[in-house]
């Protein structure tokens, strides 16, 4: 039982002897090499001065100034088709001609009876003067004579409704009747918008009511033209707020004139407001944020040595990759911008910008 004991002390004073000699090794090496580990190098940025355009950001949807379906107002069989799918129109353009040959037979019919009818109304009132001819046969052919133009003016009417026609200027979408077919009152025939000028609609909380108004600019970006702004302005703001989400509707207006937004299209719009000038402001990245406050590493000089030195500021907005410093550095001040976690107060280091990972650089608005 003794040796055995002797032989675990063993074995464990050769561990505990085998670390010892390690790390003596170790200390010798670094004293041969010129002493202790070098200062860690950090990349530096430089507080500056920036003007700002603030910004009140919302997502919202593209919706046409005007959009239908257009449709027949009374039936028949389709005998022209006017148009093409995804053309461009005027207000008034022919896109349906529907069958009308019955109606223009009718109406020639009826032609000839208001003709008649003007004919015995003249007659009548010659008549009439020579004391031939009753007031009430002359009253009698007057009703006929306006009766027949009632008949025609409503003939008319029936074969103009036969000629379907663009009611504002837009673009047709995809046509969806073919030629004879028949069509009841209703019937859709194609889907047109007016693209010239477009609208967007988003909302905004409504803490932010009193910060906007009509006319303010605004900055439209779509996932289809990702590096594009389209600019706006501000239409109509709802009178109420929605009760549920506590927010305001407001609709803005985009020219469009290149026609490449289109309706019903996801977009990030960006109220402006008015401008801010000479900020202050560094990377995100040189920032620790924490719940006790926000500190910087801030580079000195003290006996020909460059240290850190840990300072708390009060932060503000943020835009980009920069955000604004309320309190705590002055313009000009250098502050590490990246590392912050493996330094201490009052250590040296060493500046090298060439350190910075690529896309941790300072970033500007």
């Amino acid at each position: 039982m003794l040796l055995r004991l002797f032989l675990v002390i063993l074995f464990l004073g050769a561990i505990l002897g085998s670390i010892f000699a390690w790390k003596q090794i170790q200390m010798r090496q670094q004293e041969a090499m010129g002493g202790p580990p070098p200062p860690p190098v950090v990349a530096v940025a430089q507080v500056g001065r920036e003007d700002w355009q603030p910004r009140l950001n919302a997502v919202g949807n593209l919706v046409a100034t005007q959009g239908i379906f257009v449709t027949n107002e009374v039936a028949g069989q389709v005998r022209e088709i006017h148009f093409e799918s995804g053309q461009s129109v005027e207000q008034g353009d022919v896109l349906v001609q529907l069958d009308d040959s019955v109606d223009q037979a009718d109406l020639k019919g009826l032609i000839a009876q208001r003709d008649l009818a003007k004919i015995k109304v003249g007659r009548f009132g010659k008549l009439l003067k020579d004391r031939s001819a009753s007031q009430s046969d002359y009253d009698e052919a007057s009703a006929e004579l306006d009766s027949a133009k009632a008949a025609v003016a409503a003939k008319e009417a029936l074969i103009a409704k036969k000629r379907i026609t663009a009611p504002f200027a837009g673009q047709l979408g995809i046509r969806i009747l073919d030629l004879g077919e028949y069509l009841a009152p209703g019937s859709q025939i194609v889907p047109l918008d007016a693209l010239k000028p477009i609208y967007v609609d988003y909302s905004l909380p409504e803490r932010h009511l009193p910060r906007i108004s009509v006319g303010k600019q605004v900055l439209v970006q779509v996932a289809a033209y990702p590096d594009r702004d389209f600019e706006g302005t501000i239409e109509a703001i709802n009178p109420t707020v929605e009760e549920k989400t506590r927010s305001i509707s407001v609709r803005a207006i985009l020219q469009n004139p290149e026609r490449l937004l289109r309706p019903g299209m996801f977009a990030e719009v960006s109220t402006l407001l008015p401008a801010r000038e000479g900020l202050l402001t560094l990377p995100r990245t040189a920032i620790t944020f924490a719940p006790y406050g926000d500190t910087v590493f801030l580079i000195t000089e003290q006996d020909g040595q460059t240290l850190v030195e840990r300072r708390q500021v009060t932060t503000g907005q943020a835009q980009g990759g920069q955000v604004e410093i309320l309190h705590g550095l002055a313009a000009g001040d250098r502050v590490v911008m990246g590392g912050q976690i493996k330094l201490r107060n009052g250590q040296p280091v060493t500046l090298d910008n060439s350190v910075i990972p690529p896309g941790d650089g300072p970033l500007r608005p």
